[in-house]
């Protein structure tokens, strides 16, 4: 057998041994389906020689991948009876070699040297010891929630019997990833090892030590930790959980739902019937559009663009060694604690000493915010960002990024000033959510060097940089901002410049259509609510009491003038008109003074939509609106002005925009982004959707030609 190996000991141990042939990883394709069930057959034909058997991977660093998720793409989402009655046969199928590991009766365990992640870590569940590797790369769990789905090969079961059933579900429905310590701390793993060849020591020590070891559950007594469905500790789980996903969740994502239901009727019954329960959820979870969105968005798009699909081909990856930073403020301080958190040496420049140490302070913060960081890690830390007010003191630096404030004068002169101190060779980077960098880069001697590296607030916790390419800027640039991006441990998205880039373009038409409905006398909690249940993290007039409802009336104002002097008529707009009612006659700038759309306690916590709207936008009382009407109008402009970025050829990578949306401007994350909401939609379906809002609320909603030749030549975005 290619895929697994076998090899017996003299002591009758033996090692069960995962290398798929051709692969980087170990997965649970249709290749462990023939193999694995092979394997057992030799195993339970030499039985009686048998004193035990230590499962580990051949691949180094790699243990098991878990499901082949290209495999479930490729599945029917709507198949008939008979289908459905095959395919769950096929997943009980699939399940039973684990189950004939447990049965084999002999002591089993488990080497862990890398991530054991989804059916790998199943795998491990099934033996009766695991040993990991005290290594960063080892992660465990079962994260299959992060994709739409939820264990299939038994982890539900096991984990629930194993640890209880809230701590079960804990770990199942958030998706959790344990570092190797902390699996040993929750009762995942048993033991830690330093090296491969002590783990095979401890493995073998083990199961010579452990002739008759059981599964907990096999043990005479055993009752699930923390009580059954039934048991009185556990009725507040049993009665309010699902209401409680519910709420949460806005009937967005069907795995947290399916996974609760899973916990607790897998608890209910034998191990047996368990195992057959765990089954159909996970057919009912594979069958769901949401996790074909999921999987696609965040597995295979996710992994191309972790392959560097956008980067430009031909260009060494580099390293930055010495990072500079202008601007030591809430952006410029969380730059430089990411950057000093993965080993970068930082140069945080301000006008004066001062600001530069409270831009390092924020950097403290950051750290005594993080349950992972320790003291000596946050000292390791701390000593690479060097805050100063001399710019001689970025002279070496292999990129520097600017963060200072949105102001083209201002750009203009730390550009020039640090350009004189830094090697022809060195890359800047302006950070900056819309101003062009074709025209910013006018500033700089080396514009094929210049480049927009968009971080979003706060830069230390946000995942998404989005890199614009301004006209004159080199592959030779793209590809070091690309490869800073990663090695901060950050999600790149790559675009053309043009006026907004991708996501201040996309995530405005939402924000606008939510002043327009409370212009046109809509309820406000009408307009957050739909958010809500658009799954969107928060609705338009919060998102914009965020950003500050002074500074967008400070850029209306700014356009204004702008157009004015360009020789354009400036019409009014309605959602121009409320920001300014907001600011000059209400007096309420956003969350930052306290008051905006909402109120704000004194520690800037929201508090209750301010009474005060409806006197001022709908006197005469709420107009009435469809609420599907109200969700669409948040959701539908966002991805139209995708589309037309697209159309435009600012973005090109339908993965990007499906990332980008997610994870720069909370697109709701079931939808799978910005393009793929519109595959799962329908194409045809989605235009038709789009003309009739255009027709009630105006052009909008008028679908792009791109959006109306895909749709009558039947493509979809991908």
């Amino acid at each position: 057998m290619s895929y697994i190996r076998l090899e017996k000991d003299a002591d009758g141990i033996v090692e069960l041994i995962f290398d798929q042939q051709g692969k980087s990883v170990n997965v649970m394709g249709d290749e462990y389906a023939e193999a694995m069930p092979g394997a057992l057959d030799e195993l339970e034909a030499q039985r009686d020689s048998i004193t035990g058997v230590y499962i580990r991977s051949g691949k180094p660093g790699q243990f098991f991948a878990g499901g082949d998720i290209t495999q479930m793409l490729e599945m029917d989402l709507d198949p008939d009876e008979m289908e459905k009655e095959r395919m769950l046969q096929g997943i009980l199928e699939a399940k039973e070699p684990l189950a004939r590991l447990e049965r084999l009766g002999v002591p089993i365990a488990v080497g862990i040297n890398g991530p054991a992640l989804g059916g790998g870590y199943e795998i491990a569940l099934a033996g009766h010891h695991r040993i990991a590797l005290d290594s960063p790369a080892v992660k465990v769990g079962l994260p299959e929630a992060m994709l739409g789905l939820m264990p299939g090969a038994g982890g539900v079961v096991r984990m629930v019997r194993l640890l209880g059933m809230q701590e079960a579900l804990t770990l199942i429905s958030q998706g959790k990833q344990l570092n190797a310590q902390r699996a040993l701390e929750k009762g995942l793993l048993h033991e830690l090892a330093s090296s491969e060849q002590e783990m095979a020591a401890k493995a073998k020590a083990w199961i010579t030590a452990n002739p008759g070891a059981k599964q907990p559950w096999e043990q005479p007594g055993y009752t699930i930790p923390g009580g059954g469905p039934q048991d009185p500790a556990t009725q507040g789980l049993t009665y309010f959980g699902p209401v409680n996903v519910m709420v949460q969740t806005k009937g967005n994502m069907p795995a947290q739902q399916v996974i609760m239901a899973a916990v607790i009727d897998t608890a209910r019954v034998d191990y047996a019937t368990a195992q057959v329960i765990e089954a159909r959820y996970f057919q009912r979870l594979l069958l769901d559009q949401v996790a074909r969105n999921m999987m696609t968005t965040f597995f295979v798009q996710m992994n191309k663009m972790d392959a560097g699909a956008s980067r430009p081909d031909g260009i060494e990856k580099t390293e930055v060694k010495k990072l500079g930073i202008l601007g030591a403020g809430v952006m410029g301080g969380g730059i430089a604690f990411a950057a000093a958190k993965v080993g970068i040496d930082v140069v945080l420049k301000d006008l004066n000493q001062d600001n530069a140490d409270k831009g390092k302070a924020y950097a403290l913060a950051a750290c005594e915010r993080s349950r992972r960081i320790d003291e000596e890690q946050a000292g390791q830390i701390l000593a690479r960002i060097h805050p100063t007010a001399e710019v001689s003191d970025l002279a070496g630096c292999d990129l520097v990024i600017e963060a200072v404030f949105e102001n083209r004068e201002v750009k203009a002169a730390v550009t020039r000033e640090t350009e004189a101190v830094l090697g022809e060779s060195a890359i800047f980077a302006t950070n900056t959510s819309a101003l062009p960098i074709t025209e910013l880069a006018q500033a700089s001697v080396r514009p094929q060097n210049f480049i927009g590296m968009h971080f979003f607030s706060p830069a230390e916790r946000m995942p998404l940089v989005e890199i614009i390419s301004g006209a004159q800027t080199s592959d030779e640039a793209l590809a070091r901002a690309f490869d800073l991006t990663q090695q901060l441990g950050k999600k790149p998205i790559v675009v053309k410049d043009a006026p907004g880039f991708f996501t201040t373009r996309v995530i405005g038409q939402t924000i606008t259509q939510g002043q327009r409905m409370l212009a046109e006398g809509v309820n406000p909690a009408l307009i957050e609510n739909a958010a809500a249940f658009n799954g969107s993290p928060m609705g338009p007039l919060e998102t914009l009491d965020s950003i500050s409802l002074e500074t967008a009336y400070h850029a209306a104002r700014q356009q204004s003038a702008d157009a004015e002097a360009a020789g354009e008529v400036v019409e009014p707009r309605p959602e121009s008109e409320v920001i300014r009612i907001m600011v000059e006659e209400a007096q309420r700038v956003g969350q930052a003074k306290g008051a905006g759309f909402y109120d704000y306690d004194a520690n800037g916590k929201k508090v209750k939509t301010w009474a005060g709207l409806k006197d001022l936008f709908a006197p005469n009382g709420y107009v009435e609106m469809p609420f599907a009407d109200v969700k669409d109008r948040l959701l539908f402009p966002q991805v139209l002005e995708a589309i037309r970025i697209m159309e435009e050829g600012v973005l090109t990578s339908v993965g990007d925009g499906n990332i980008g949306s997610i994870m720069g401007i909370g697109f709701p994350p079931h939808t799978g982004g910005v393009y793929q909401c519109v595959n799962a939609y329908g194409v045809q379906a989605f235009a038709h959707r789009a003309r009739e809002l255009a027709h009630k609320y105006g052009a909008a909603f008028e679908p792009p030609q791109l959006l109306l030749d895909m749709a009558s030549e039947g493509r979809s975005f991908s």
